[in-house]
């Protein structure tokens, strides 16, 4: 059987990583932490605690979040996606890859400018190809 997906959308804001989950109703789980795992793991133990607390006060879930049959699918704007990246590479490396200039990526790193579809496209190329090396030397 196939878990629901509960959609998370990842930014990164001065100096964390952060988003938000509503749960279809009227509550919203939100979430900043300094690592991309620190995230993941908040998020995921904040939206049990949020679902446990609603039922306690009565309110009703579909089976599948009461019974915590999902998984979390994030997805991080291209900071995030950068930032994320920096923490087993270097914005030389991904420019180098990718074909971005690195002041570009520095900009998009930081929120000052924000990617097109097609530069968001070659960063995540280009990680991908990061990651397939890094994989190789294993």
């Amino acid at each position: 059987m196939e878990k629901h997906k509960l959609h998370v959308d990842v930014s990164w804001t001065e100096d964390n990583f952060c988003g938000s989950w509503a749960d279809g109703q009227e509550g919203v789980v939100l979430v900043t932490a300094k690592t991309f795992q620190k995230f993941k793991d908040d998020m995921a133990d904040s939206i049990k605690l949020h679902i446990q607390g609603c039922i306690e006060d009565g309110d009703s879930f579909p089976e599948y979040l009461t019974n915590g049959e999902y998984e979390i699918e994030y997805n991080l704007d291209a900071a995030a996606l950068i930032r994320n990246a920096e923490t087993f590479t270097t914005m030389s490396v991904i420019s180098r890859i990718s074909g971005i200039n690195q002041k570009q990526l520095s900009h998009y790193a930081n929120g000052v400018k924000h990617p097109r579809p097609l530069q968001v496209a070659k960063i995540k190329a280009a990680l991908a190809k990061i990651g397939t090396q890094l994989i190789a030397l294993s």
